[in-house]
């Protein structure tokens, strides 16, 4: 269900319907709860950065530990060997001392070798003459002169350089009064204080080493996480002897960030050290990345989901059908109701109540402008009918009238006057006859009333032959009128003027160019003569200026007469148009 509602969230495969979803209401409120769920990822990353700093603190206090244990052991180490110089004391001045030395360094593993310098510095006993001639200069030792002085009794010290340096604890000979009787001297190897990193609480790649006060490096177990890498290191160490058990921070001999510890040897300027890796939150995130990551990440989804399932279970399924009858209804099909919004929450039931009372609004709306739109339909068509029939009756009274008069240029007055009123009759019956009473196509209307005017001058005189091109158009009675009124002119003044007494050919074309519409009428007479001046082509103009439109008189390819109106071609309005639906 889950990976259901986040693939209906995310979208369809079109690019028009995925860019609907991401601006629909299910990216915008999955936007919203994604930043609103970000506290969980923000709590477990705190708790992450909890945990670290808890290991970091449980890892420091281990150093701390471990440091003081290999100081003990360091103390216990140095104990025995100071305790082995105070009871060769005695034999240091008496024959055979360097054997009896010999023998005691081969029975104890904690010593390497053992000396005796009185008090100028000369060797008086050693276990290895030959590893006695470093010490050849030894009242130049800091040490030795320490001792000489009285300020230590025992001190621990690197003594020489490079690979002739040696750990050695030198301890101060006297004499019964007191006096300064010389130096004992034993080297310890550096495996016997090499201090141990297999305690359990230290974590892998933990090292530990001996530094005097100095900062100089005694004795480690790895190099390379020490000196001289660790800035400062003599200021840290003697900080530790003021009883501040700090924690330095530093990079090793390696470049790995490292933890220090250090503990200081109890009346001892020696300090043991040990060092563990120090890893980063990143570094320790990675390590751990079910709780740095997939736990907070899945709280986050679990949340997501379940509020993304939630809203779309309540709100979006129902938003979606509400928007299905909402398109039904743009669609004109009022008929459908939004039943299945019974079981919907109560904002949308109301949501559906207030659609389903407007669609029956629309309905009866609907129905009442229908009923009106027919009866109005029918009182136009009436009228339009009692127009044509009043019109029809006036020109029956004309040609009445015309037969009555003896004048022959009376007689052509009001033929043309009847011809004007039966072409304006025939516009309404075109009107009232077709299926749109509001306007008319211009080819039925055209056809109908070139035909009336041939048909009605048939019976007295030749036969005229006439042919209608006409492109479909629409057009209202108001730009109807002007224009069947210039065709009768047109074409009346083809029958007096082209036609009489001869027949022929008439052709009339109407072509619409877009912004503009033509209308040609065409004889194949004698040419133009007379049809150049008079009633018939002022009113032509006139009637063109009505439509907006010029009027030309020219000589046809026939050899006739050609007269053409070009004018604006009429628009319906838009308000016609929406009024069919």
């Amino acid at each position: 269900m889950v990976p259901q509602v986040l693939r209906r969230w995310l979208g369809g495969t079109s690019d028009t319907r995925r860019r609907k979803r991401i601006e629909g209401i299910r990216a915008r409120l999955g936007l919203a709860m994604a930043v609103a769920l970000l506290p969980f990822i923000l709590l477990g990353l705190i708790q992450v950065r909890g945990e670290y700093l808890q290991q970091i603190e449980a890892l420091q206090t281990d150093l701390q530990t471990s440091a003081e244990n290999s100081v003990r052991d360091a103390e216990s180490t140095f104990d025995r060997v100071s305790v082995l110089l105070g009871l060769i004391a005695p034999e240091g001045k008496s024959f055979d001392c360097n054997g009896r030395f010999s023998g005691i360094v081969r029975a104890i593993d904690d010593v390497k070798d053992l000396y005796r310098f009185d008090t100028a510095g000369r060797t008086v006993c050693a276990s290895n003459t030959q590893s006695a001639e470093p010490f050849a200069q030894v009242t130049e030792r800091w040490w030795f002169r320490s001792l000489a002085r009285g300020e230590s009794h025992r001190v621990v010290a690197l003594d020489g350089e490079g690979e002739n340096s040696r750990l050695i604890l030198a301890q101060r000979a006297t004499r019964p009064l007191g006096g300064f009787d010389g130096v004992l001297v034993a080297t310890i190897p550096t495996s016997v204080l090499t201090p141990a990193t297999n305690d359990p609480a230290l974590p892998p790649g933990a090292s530990m080493a001996l530094f005097d006060a100095d900062g100089r490096l005694l004795t480690s177990s790895q190099g390379a996480a020490f000196a001289p890498a660790v800035p400062d290191l003599k200021a840290w160490l003697q900080s530790q002897s003021s009883g501040r058990s700090e924690i330095l921070r530093a990079k090793g001999v390696d470049g790995a960030n490292r933890l220090y510890a250090a503990s200081r040897l109890e009346g001892q300027n020696v300090y043991a050290v040990i060092s563990a890796p120090s890893a980063s939150p990143w570094f320790w995130a990675r390590n751990n990345p079910i709780r740095f990551l997939m736990l907070p990440l899945a709280a986050w989804l679990t949340a997501f989901a379940a509020v993304m399932l939630a809203s779309e279970r309540i709100i979006i399924r129902w938003l979606d059908y509400m928007d299905r009858i909402a398109a039904i209804y743009a669609r004109g099909r009022y008929t459908i109701r939004p039943v299945q919004a019974e079981n919907a929450p109560s904002e949308i039931r109301h949501l559906a109540k207030t659609m389903d009372e407007l669609a029956d609004n629309i309905t009866r709306r609907d129905a009442a402008l229908t009923e009106a739109l027919q009866e109005k339909d029918a009182l136009l068509r009436e009228i339009h009918h009692r127009v044509k029939n009043n019109l029809q009756i006036i020109s029956s009274l004309l040609s009445m009238q015309q037969r009555a008069v003896d004048d022959p240029a009376a007689r052509s007055a009001l033929g043309d006057t009847r011809q004007r009123i039966s072409a304006l009759a025939l516009i309404y019956r075109t009107l009232y006859q077709g299926e749109d009473i509001r306007h008319a196509e211009a080819e039925v209307f055209l056809t109908e009333l070139v035909g009336h005017l041939v048909a009605s001058e048939s019976l007295r005189g030749p036969l005229v032959k006439s042919s209608i091109e006409a492109d479909p158009l629409n057009i209202d009675p108001e730009k109807l009128a002007p224009m069947a009124l210039w065709l009768v002119e047109a074409i009346s003044n083809a029958q007096k003027h082209a036609f009489a007494g001869r027949g022929g050919e008439l052709k009339v074309r109407f072509r619409v160019n877009g912004d503009t519409s033509t209308l040609e009428v065409e004889d194949d007479g004698p040419g133009m003569g007379e049809a150049n001046n008079g009633v018939g082509l002022t009113l032509m103009t006139a009637f063109a200026k009505q439509l907006r439109g010029t009027v030309s008189t020219t000589v046809a390819p026939s050899g006739g007469t050609l007269a053409t109106l070009v004018f604006q071609t009429p628009k319906l309005e838009e308000h016609t148009a929406a009024s069919t639906f």
